[in-house]
């Protein structure tokens, strides 16, 4: 019997990340999640553990070593760590916020890549990158987020079309409105209640963390080896009906 795949679920330590990290090992992954606190990991189900901060190449390099000390192998990748924020636009305004969605977003997704691609198997290996619905489209207040996201669809598309000949997929993920402490912090920024942004969402709620757990699922399984390059949104069929 050959050993259970192994992935790399970044930002485990929450939310999507969280229910990813329990769904995969659930269903018999091998996993290693990483958050920038290895004490806010102390819950996770993952089999290996690990403090890294994405943004950073050398901590993203450390991690993926250990991974591949630890288990031999690494079969998949899931790109979950994020920044969210609305950042000041003002000509006097600071830039901090910017480049920290953009270093973690897009850089640390870049950084993760990057390192692991040269071990995922040709026929089976996987990566999933967490978008959003602002991948899709754009809101007044969060340029750096918008711009970020839309830059993780973009090096999905790209990666998809380099790793295509080792049959090796790579899919965006672009939740909506999901049920995590981001959204509602996110909601109240907006004045808007936990139940508001259920009534915002068509289908009358908003997405469970499971719900995306288990469409990563499916993008990382045999079944999904003809899925690359694309945009999978999961929102409650807001993007469709904005």
């Amino acid at each position: 019997m050959s050993p259970s795949p192994v992935v790399f679920v970044t930002g485990g330590s929450r939310g999507i990340g969280a229910a990813i990290v329990s769904d995969l090992t659930a269903q018999g992954w091998r996993v290693a999640t990483c958050a920038r606190r290895l004490e806010s990991l102390t819950e996770s189900p993952a089999a290996l553990r690990l403090a890294c901060d994405v943004a950073e190449p050398a901590q993203v390099r450390a991690a993926v070593a250990e991974i591949l000390t630890t288990f031999g192998r690494l079969d998949a990748v899931v790109n979950n760590a994020g920044v969210a924020g609305s950042n000041p636009t003002g000509p006097d305004d600071d830039d901090t916020l910017w480049h920290q969605i953009f270093n973690t977003n897009l850089h640390g997704t870049w950084q993760v890549c990057k390192q692991a691609l040269p071990h995922l198997p040709d026929g089976a290996g996987r990566i999933v990158n967490i978008g959003s619905v602002l991948s899709l489209r754009g809101v007044p207040d969060q340029p750096a987020y918008c711009a970020a996201k839309h830059a993780v669809l973009g090096l999905t598309r790209s990666l998809a079309t380099l790793t295509a000949p080792r049959r090796v997929t790579v899919n965006c993920v672009c939740p909506g409105w999901t049920r995590t402490e981001m959204a509602e912090s996110r909601g109240l920024a907006l004045g808007m209640s936990p139940e508001q942004l259920h009534a915002s969402v068509p289908t009358g709620r908003m997405v469970e963390p499971e719900e995306v757990a288990a469409l990563v699922r499916f993008l990382l399984s045999e079944a999904a080896a003809s899925i690359t390059g694309q945009a999978i949104v999961i929102d409650g069929g807001g993007l469709t009906w904005a």
